[in-house]
C-alpha cells in the first residue's frame, strides 16, 4: 500500500520522515535512502501498538498543513500484510435461539463460534 510521507533535512542532521497517516508516527535516517527505508519498521511499530491501518490519505490533502512545511514529499510502499489478518473482538446481537444453534453446530465440527461467523461471513460474501 502506498503512503505519504515527508522527509525534512536541516543542515548536519539526519533525515527526518514524518509520516501522516500514523499520528505520532516519525522515523529517520543518515541519507535520504536510509529515511525511505526505515518506513516500513517505524509503521510495524506503530501498527504493533493496536492501532487500525488508514486508508492512504492524498498528497493533495495534505501538502497545505504547515506542520508539514518546506518537506519533500515521496510515496513509500509499505508492506502490510503482516497486519491485515490480525483478529479483532467484536460485540455483536442476536437472538439467544440462534446463538444456540451456532454454537451447537460449532461444536459439532470443532469449531468455535467465533472460527464459524468468520467462515459463515466469507461464504455469504463469495456469494455476494
Amino acid at each position: 500500500m502506498l503512503f505519504p510521507v515527508v522527509v525534512h533535512k536541516e543542515g548536519k542532521s539526519s533525515f527526518g520522515v514524518t509520516i501522516p497517516d500514523f499520528p505520532g508516527c516519525f522515523t529517520s535516517g543518515e541519507t535520504f535512502e536510509e529515511a525511505i527505508k526505515s518506513v516500513q519498521e517505524a509503521i510495524e511499530c506503530h501498527l504493533d501498538e493496536g492501532d487500525n491501518i488508514p486508508e492512504p490519505s492524498s498528497i493533495e490533502l495534505l501538502a497545505n498543513n504547515p506542520d508539514f512545511a518546506g518537506g519533500l514529499w515521496v510515496m513509500v510502499e509499505v508492506d502490510l500484510s503482516a497486519f491485515e489478518n490480525r483478529t479483532k473482538r467484536i460485540n455483536v446481537s442476536m437472538p439467544e435461539s440462534l446463538l444456540h444453534e451456532i454454537d451447537s453446530f460449532a461444536r459439532k465440527n470443532g469449531l468455535s463460534r467465533s472460527a464459524f461467523l468468520a467462515r459463515a461471513a466469507k461464504k455469504a460474501l463469495k456469494a455476494a
